[in-house]
Order: C-alpha cells, then structure tokens, then sequence
C-alpha cells in the first residue's frame, strides 16, 4: 500500500468515525440531556488526556524539542481554541437544532472553502474531479437542506448558520496546522490541539455556569449536565474514544499525507455515515432528498479517487520553425 493510499484510507475512517460521532452526539442531547457545550468540555479533555499519555510515553523527543519552540507552541494554542474547540461546539450546536445528519451534510461546505482558499493561496486551477465532486456536494447540500423544494428551507435558520459556522472551523483545522504537522508529527499536534481545547471548553462551562447561578443564562449556550447514569457513561466513553480521539487522529493523519482539498472530499464519507448510523440505531426519519444528498456526496468520493487531471492552461502557440 503506497503512501497516498494510506493517507486516503486514513482520511475515510476518520471520517465515517465522525460520522458514527454524530450520532452519539444525538444521543447524548436528546435522549441524555447533555447540553452541546457540556459535551464538547468532556469530550476533548477526555480525548486531550489520552492524547497526552501516549504523546509522553511515545515522542519524548518531539516533546522535548517543542518545548523549546515558542512559536509551534502559540500555533498549536490557536489551533487547538480556533479549529478543535469551534469546530465541535458548533458541529454539536448545529446537530441540537437539526440533527447529526443534516448538520454533517452542513459542513460539507468545507469543501468548497478549501478549494477557493487553496486555489488562491497556491494560485493553480482545481482538477477537474475536484470541480466535478463540488459541484456534487453543493447539489447534496441543496437537497439536505430544502428536502427538494427551492422555495422552502426545511431546516431552521439557525441550524443553517451553525452548520455553515462548522463549514469554516473544518476548512481553519485542516489547512492550519499543516507546516507545524510536518514539523513535530499529526499526533503531537492533535494531541496539543486537543488538550488545549479540553482545558478551554472547561473554562467556558464553567464561566456559564457561573453566570447561570447568577440569573444570567443563554438560552443558545446552555451547560446543563443531567445526573450520571449508565447510558451517560458509556455514551462519554464512545464519543470520547472513537468519536475524538480516533476520528480526529485518523483524520488529520490522513489531511498531513494527501492535502487539504483532496481530504476535504474524502470527508464526504461523514455525511453517509452520520445519515446512516442515526437511521439505525436511533430510528432518525430521512426522505428521499435526504438518500438523494448522500448519493451525491460518495459520487464526490469516487470523483476524488479518479486518476490527476487538471484544467488545461492556455498557452501561446510555439512559433514555427
């Protein structure tokens, strides 16, 4: 197996794992009670600990020389705030007002921001599959997003604005943190990344909580925790393990091997993942719009697995001998 092809492999599995995430993420807000921001704080200071741990007992030596590095450190801070923290508070908001599906589908639209922002900085045309897979998953996000019917919005305006919130948060993590990847490795990074989030989204629970004692409570950003039960641990357990810890290793793993854009494509598998396992195990409806939008994005995935071609540049003829 080449390289590529781990990488493409790696990037898959993250991104069904986030998918199955979506779901657990349902679960735990609506048959739980969790509140979104609550879940993101145990999440991924959960996930930031093991990531701690095996960073410690693994990659002294990449620990020890970022420890000297001031400025991967301040990069690895932003990272962790700006893309982690932001990007799984609003996914877990934008699922509370829709629902894991729907919100994944939402995202998507990472796709199409890391294209324009990788086109601009790079100053190349897109490949053609590239093109092709975009148009796809903005179909598929027409579908998800009106069941069908142009004239209405089928999802509120809200969950709209979080999923598209979690669009731009996915294409700030995966373009990011690439030269610091390159650098200490996409575990030492994830894992700092991940920490830092954990820590933060503590401190905004308990700033809110604190704020709610005090009369003043947001109804966008509650922290309610319902009381400990054995559904609440074993869902904390999976989302945190599989859903975090796995999902965004793997992931950005795979991001650090084959690119932003190509694996922003491979993300499409989420939103098949996150439809499906919802449909099983929590009995979620979907309509026909909703199949017809998952069609649409492994179309995107097999037009990402086509063989490089790129949009051919005009040139000016060779003069003739």
């Amino acid at each position: 197996m080449s390289l590529h092809t781990k990488g493409m492999v790696c990037t898959l599995a993250g991104a069904v794992l986030w998918g199955f995430s979506g779901a657990c993420i349902q679960y735990l807000l609506d048959d739980v009670g969790l509140a979104p921001l609550a879940l993101t704080s145990i999440r991924t200071l959960i996930a930031g600990v093991l990531y701690a741990v095996l960073i410690y007992t693994t990659q002294h030596d990449k620990l020890a020389a970022l420890s000297r590095d001031p400025r991967s450190i301040g990069r690895i801070i932003v990272f962790g705030v700006f893309g982690l923290f932001c990007n799984q508070a609003s996914y877990a908001i934008a699922i509370g007002f829709t629902n894991s599906g729907t919100a994944t589908v939402l995202s998507s639209l990472s796709i199409v921001l890391v294209m324009i922002v990788t086109c601009t900085l790079y100053r190349k045309l897109p490949r053609l599959q590239d093109i092709g897979g975009l148009v796809l998953a903005m179909a598929a996000t027409f579908f998800i997003a009106t069941k069908g019917d142009p004239s209405v919005l089928s999802i509120p305006a809200i969950g709209l604005f979080w999923g598209f919130m979690n669009a731009v948060t996915v294409t700030f993590y995966v373009m990011f943190p690439r030269k610091v990847m390159e650098r200490y490795g996409s575990v030492m990074v994830i894992g700092g990344g991940m920490l830092t989030s954990g820590v933060f989204s503590t401190l905004v629970v308990i700033v809110l909580s604190a704020l709610a004692a005090n009369g003043v409570e947001s109804s966008m950003f509650p922290v309610t925790i319902p009381p400990i039960s054995l559904k609440f641990v074993v869902g904390i357990i999976v989302i945190s393990v599989v859903g975090t810890f796995a999902a965004y290793g793997l992931f950005l793993h795979g991001v650090s091997i084959v690119g932003g854009v190509e694996s922003t494509m491979l993300g499409a598998a989420e939103p098949v993942s996150a439809t499906v396992f919802p449909a099983i195990l929590l009995g979620t409806v979907f309509v026909w719009a909703d199949w017809l939008g998952l069609m649409l994005m492994l179309g995107t995935i097999v037009l990402v697995g086509l063989p490089s071609k790129r949009i051919p540049r005009t040139t000016e003829p060779e003069p003739q001998p």
